[in-house]
């Protein structure tokens, strides 16, 4: 077994061994759910880089120290911050976190993550761009930015785009958790096997190849299954037209009582984060590959970092707690398309400016 010493926060954030021939990333903030710091993506970033080019690393397994879960996203307190104080910091800290998600889609290996809990918003993005992603019973899979004033990111738009049917479009807007069939189901994850059994699947990974393993250990999903599948038909309807305004009109029109509940839902976020989360699913489609969406991405983060929503947003969820945001425009009739457009403004010599996809169906295992 090869451990780093650690010698830093960064270290101690974020903890790297390799067995056998497997290589292990662990997540270990769980005081703070796992949440990333630029730090953290910079070393996990590096460490790939690294076993990309190793002969005698084979796959690589990433998982979150605690019980809790495998990731809550970035550092919300930290983007707050920033945003308040019209800084830097957050633009530069996506920047190397969404190359980060595209270097995990692409990479050559067996990329495993084990989204065990919560795996939301950058814990999203570091997990399910991998080639093997393992959802268990505890697994709660969710972009929840419109209700910090903010639109999904780490090629969340690109993932919720795919997802069968406008259940992508639920996802995204109400920013509801998906459980273990329901991330399989809206392609979020390929296999579940129960939490208990994670820890020998991972010390197994350190012998044998990844499928030889994944034979061991893959299970049917639990019972009961998820709701995203008995809920299709009314979430296709509601969310089929292009404005916010006509998908609010539908849930509120239906009579399936959950859609009620994602009306209510919808009333509670960003107007504006809402209309230009929309605008931005409707748009990754036409747009190609992930590397695209992420630069779509990058120019909505950018923008939001001074929309008035995004420190409200946290303020109101994370800072005071109130839960009470007071979001401006207050409604989704005073967000205009000029609004919405901004966040899709060229950032000419800042775009992320990502190298175009080489993508390959064929993972050597």
């Amino acid at each position: 077994m090869n451990h780093d010493s650690p010698g830093n926060h960064t270290r101690d954030h974020v903890l790297l061994r390799t067995e056998g021939r497997t290589a292990y990333i662990t997540l270990n903030r769980p005081q703070a759910l796992n949440a990333l710091s630029h730090s953290m993506v910079l070393r996990i970033d590096e460490a790939l880089a690294r076993w990309q080019h190793d002969p005698d690393v084979t796959a690589v397994v990433i998982e979150g120290a605690g019980e809790r879960g495998l990731c809550a996203g970035g550092d919300i307190r930290a983007i707050y911050e920033d945003a308040r104080t019209g800084g830097t910091a957050s633009a530069d800290f996506w920047r190397d976190e969404y190359r980060l998600n595209a270097r995990i889609a692409r990479y050559p290996k067996p990329y495993v993550a084990l989204m065990d809990g919560i795996v939301m918003g950058g814990g999203v993005g570091i997990s399910a761009h991998g080639t093997v992603r393992i959802v268990t019973e505890r697994s709660r899979v969710a972009m929840p930015e419109t209700g910090i004033g903010f639109v999904p990111d780490v090629g969340g738009t690109y993932l919720l785009a795919l997802a069968p049917g406008e259940l992508g479009t639920h996802l995204a807007l109400t920013g509801a958790p998906a459980g273990a069939a329901d991330a399989l189901l809206c392609g979020l994850a390929d296999h579940f096997v129960p939490s208990e059994l994670l820890p020998r699947l991972a010390a197994d990974l350190a012998g044998d190849p990844v499928h030889e393993v994944l034979e061991r250990y893959v299970a049917p999903a639990p019972s009961p299954a998820g709701t995203l599948a008995e809920d299709r038909e009314w979430i296709d309807h509601c969310y089929a037209p292009d404005t916010v305004e006509d998908i609010l009109e539908r849930l509120l029109r239906s009579d399936a009582p959950a859609a009620k509940e994602a009306a209510a839902t919808l009333r509670s976020k960003s107007p504006t984060a809402l209309k230009v989360t929309l605008a931005a699913l409707r748009r990754v489609r036409a747009l190609g590959p992930l590397e695209r969406a992420l630069e779509q991405e990058y120019r909505i983060s950018c923008a939001a970092l001074s929309s008035p929503d995004l420190v409200e947003g946290i303020r109101a969820q994370v800072v005071d707690k109130d839960r009470s945001p007071r979001w401006s425009p207050p409604s989704l009739a005073e967000v205009t398309p000029a609004d919405v457009e901004r966040f899709f403004a060229p950032l000419g010599t800042h775009e992320l400016g990502l190298a175009p996809a080489h993508a390959t169906s064929e993972v050597p295992w």
